[in-house]
């Protein structure tokens, strides 16, 4: 990874690449940001894009592509069966995580929704280092029951830990005798943990996860959607990397595991998924079910050229100067936040940038969605797009009693190589503002809630008149300004 000091200036992230390729941008006026987050619901999912100055409601699926991503697109072979182009991403991974099964699919939710089918079974436990809404949805609809077992620091919103992804292994050891080892399906790393804020998994962990895995029988299984963040915190933070190669990590970390997929909407910067399987028992109970739900054996679900990109960008991700991008600008922003007295998570992790609002708008109960409150908000003063990590993620009891979540979190992804450092300071200035004016912001409540994932469709709206109030204090501040 490139070391660049700076002499007699601010220390900034320095980007190890060079824009080719720019789109437009637009940022409304005010009042019509206004109009646009009331007829979504004040749900940021339902905001059109054209309403959206910068986007960082995710980073799935945004990431900036590379021109060797791109030239890869154009010699795609789009055969039904027996493409080329499966066999250069089959070999690529195999290449990686030396796993010599691969099952492709659209994306990370179908891979899941494929696991649970064949793993899953009622009254079996899914034991994990932290849930993902899409993760739990697909393991409670197939009568699993999901024990988050991350280590009680890991939740902390205010640390110095460097791995706050950690699983608690005394957790797992009690999990594991109150089921008995015959009714857990797997153990489930996610690394690194999206719903806390990015934080990262430590290699000495994986490996003693591994140990009382094989101790017991259980499978083991990664979530690597995240993993090039990952990757980049065990190189700088873990001193057992410190002299790895990226690659080198990634496989040490791949050989402990049974089974790893993916997103490739953020693995890789393209669109797809995968499942990469060690054992080829296993594999067979899985492969029907891809062309069944997904696509045949050799396509799941992908364009062939998105399958071409990702062959590429899996191969970059094993480049320290790409991946060190998107955590040095999350660093750069958190870092900013922090000083300010703004809260955010820290350490910095990777995904993106988490604004706590447990504490920004520490007036709104939960019951009223503070952090979809602060992401409408936020929205309505800047034009930023970001995304409900808290409660409104959560899902109601069977019998209609709210879950409350253990953290209240807005999530402002920075996509791989998208933003600029300008637009990132704008961010920080337009949340600096929204925090002096923070008691001005009101909750949210229901008018239409969806039963399942109710955060990507439904519609809430403010519990008094705050909205009005915010914009005219920013008018009264900003003037004509955007």
């Amino acid at each position: 990874m490139a070391t660049v000091k700076f002499y007699g200036e601010e220390s900034v992230p320095l980007e190890m690449h060079k824009v080719r390729i720019v789109q437009k941008l637009n940022l409304l006026p005010i009042d019509q940001r206004l109009k646009a987050i009331s007829e979504a619901g004040n749900n940021t999912f339902l905001l059109q894009n054209a309403d959206v100055f910068l986007d960082m409601l995710t980073d799935s699926g945004v990431n900036a592509m590379s021109d060797q991503q791109l030239a890869a697109m154009m010699v795609a072979d789009d055969a039904y069966a027996g493409s080329a182009t499966y066999t250069r991403l089959a070999d690529k991974l195999r290449d990686i995580f030396g796993m010599d099964y691969f099952l492709p699919t659209h994306q990370g939710r179908a891979c899941e929704h494929i696991l649970a089918k064949v793993l899953v079974q009622p009254g079996t436990v899914v034991a994990m280092n932290y849930h993902f809404t899409t993760t739990k949805a697909h393991i409670t609809l197939q009568g699993g029951v999901v024990e988050e077992l991350v280590a009680d620091s890991g939740l902390e919103v205010t640390s110095a830990l460097p791995f706050k992804g950690d699983m608690d292994i005394a957790k797992l050891e009690a999990v594991i005798k109150k089921y008995g080892p015959d009714k857990v399906a797997f153990v489930r790393v996610e690394s690194g943990t999206n719903l806390i804020g990015g934080q990262p998994v430590s290699l000495k962990n994986l490996t003693e996860l591994r140990k009382v895995c094989s101790q017991y029988g259980i499978l083991y299984v990664l979530d690597a959607s995240l993993l090039a963040d990952n990757l980049y915190f065990n190189k700088i933070r873990e001193e057992s990397c410190k002299n790895l190669s990226i690659r080198e990590i990634t496989r040490k970390v791949a050989d402990l595991f049974d089974i790893i997929y993916f997103s490739a909407r953020k693995l890789g910067c393209a669109r797809g998924g995968g499942i990469c399987i060690r054992d080829k028992e296993l594999y067979f109970k899985m492969r029907g079910l891809v062309p069944l739900y997904e696509g045949f054996l050799t396509y799941g679900g992908m364009s062939v050229r998105e399958m071409e990109a990702l062959t590429v960008g899996l191969e970059e991700t094993m480049d320290e100067d790409m991946i060190s991008q998107g955590p040095q600008f999350i660093a750069c922003m958190v870092n900013d936040l922090d000083k300010r007295g703004i809260p955010v998570i820290t350490p910095p992790g990777g995904l993106g940038c988490h604004l706590d609002a447990k504490r920004f708008v520490d007036h709104i109960p939960q019951s009223q969605y503070p952090a979809g409150a602060l992401a409408s908000a936020l929205y309505l003063v800047s034009g930023i797009r970001g995304m409900e990590r808290g409660t409104l993620s959560e899902q109601r009891e069977p019998d209609g009693r709210e879950i409350f979540a253990n953290m209240e979190l807005v999530r402002l992804a920075l996509p791989r190589r998208v933003f600029t450092l300008s637009q990132v300071k704008y961010a920080v200035d337009r949340i600096a503002w929204l925090h002096e004016n923070r008691r001005l912001i009101g909750g949210l409540e229901f008018i239409d809630e969806p039963p399942i994932l109710r955060f990507f469709y439904g519609l809430l709206k403010p519990v008094s008149d705050w909205q009005e109030k915010l914009v005219a204090k920013f008018r009264a501040d900003f003037g004509d300004s955007l």
